[in-house]
């Protein structure tokens, strides 16, 4: 079993983020400029804060690559915080010249929790005095890394005909389409391609241009009152073959490891797959997609790699926890993020005295960049499983064992 693995590390403010994969196999073609493109979308979005104004992400491939191609070896990513210049000291490695003061008295330290962030529960577990030494690894910043990892995963998944695509659908109840995916592409209004296109082309990722004025004029409203707004992305894979993950252990099951990599990110707190909850709204027979079949010699739906097809995808391409060849459609929720600039009511961990939450520097909304953020996640994930299903030390062998199982899916 060949499996994709990768750590993160880094603070926000800390020198800079690192990632170390290993399994990637080699001769895959990767560069650090298709790396920084997915870096770049990352930081884009209507409502980001100050933040994204300074840093410009750049990943620095430092192990596992050797004249543009993988070497089997692990892969080790280096994005620099260009913030780092006005946090020297104040996230300093070495110890403090002059002894900090009793209980979380070291400059830039902080002793008020805010509402809805990892502060106080990471405080309370880690035993730290100072939330700095929480809130620096709980931040969304670390997604950068991620998205770079991602980038790697979506670079594999390239040379398998995989897409990996995602869109805004609603933030803060302005947008409302549940679903991009069936309300446009199975309305055959669109493509996946075309749909991507126009949510690339949209300031809050969104590919409906009415949609996408609502969107922007609900985050002037939160921007103006000093409060921030979630909302709900769509991500959507085509072109996977049928039979990755497995039903034989909850640990394999490809619905289950997608759903754990989308609730991974930071401030996601719901999944849908396919139709998700409006699944329960309905009877079986509104729900399971029929299973029909054309041989190969009839050249109808020559796109299929198989002779069995299913007309609909209510299932949003998993059944069972595996994928059944259709495409895999996922959502995810995004909270509205726990900075506010109108804090919430807190307690100061020293004194144990009610105070107005304290302020770090945020976006009002940073749905769309989540959306990039889900994209590499799920494709790590399935990278992971093609890995698993075919994998090998090299691309050529991983090509070799994928060729052969579509040719006997053909056969089936």
């Amino acid at each position: 079993m060949s499996n994709l693995r990768y750590l993160t590390a880094g603070e926000s403010h800390g020198k800079g983020l690192t990632a170390l994969i290993e399994g990637v196999p080699s001769n895959l073609e990767l560069t650090a400029e298709f790396l920084n493109r997915e870096l770049s979308r990352r930081q884009m979005g209507y409502g980001r804060g100050g933040r994204m104004k300074i840093e410009t992400d750049k990943a620095e491939i430092l192990s596992g690559v050797r004249f543009g191609r993988t070497l089997g070896s692990p892969v080790a990513l280096f994005i620099e915080n260009k913030d780092w210049q006005n946090w020297q000291e104040v996230m300093s490695s070495h110890p403090p010249s002059v002894p900090p003061l009793a209980r979380g008295g070291i400059k830039g330290g902080v002793t008020r929790p805010r509402p809805g962030h990892a502060d106080l529960s990471g405080a309370i577990k880690y035993n730290q005095r100072d939330i700095r030494n929480i809130l620096e690894r709980s931040s969304a910043r670390e997604t950068a890394t991620r998205v770079a990892v991602g980038a790697v995963a979506k670079r594999l998944l390239e040379e398998f005909g995989i897409k990996v695509y995602s869109w805004v659908t609603e933030i803060g109840g302005a947008g409302g389409q549940r679903s991009v995916y069936y309300s446009s592409l199975l309305a055959s209004r669109s493509s996946l391609p075309e749909l991507f296109d126009k949510a690339e082309g949209s300031e809050v990722r969104c590919p409906d241009p009415k949609a996408t004025g609502a969107i922007k004029q609900r985050i002037d409203e939160a921007r103006n009152n000093g409060d921030s707004v979630g909302g709900i992305f769509e991500v959507v894979v085509s072109g996977v073959p049928v039979g990755l993950g497995s039903h034989v252990q909850w640990d394999r099951k490809l619905n289950a490891r997608l759903a754990m990599a989308l609730m991974s990110i930071q401030a996601i707190k719901g999944i849908e797959i396919g139709l998700g909850f409006e699944a329960g709204r309905r009877s079986g027979s509104e729900v399971h997609d029929e299973i029909e079949y054309t041989s190969q010699e009839s050249g109808v739906r020559s796109q299929e790699k198989s002779g069995f097809y299913r007309r609909t995808n209510n299932a949003g391409g998993i059944e069972g926890g595996m994928s059944n060849g259709g495409d895999i459609v996922l959502r995810a929720v995004m909270k509205p993020i726990p900075t506010l600039y109108k804090p919430l009511k807190s307690v100061d961990i020293e004194t144990k005295e009610i105070f107005e939450a304290s302020i770090e520097r945020s976006d009002i909304c940073a749905v769309p960049a989540a959306s990039v953020v889900g994209e590499a996640v799920v494709a790590i994930e399935i990278a992971n499983a093609m890995l698993d299903k075919f994998g090998g030390d090299s691309l050529e062998e991983m090509k070799r064992n994928y060729e052969g199982y579509i040719e006997y899916v053909k056969g089936f």
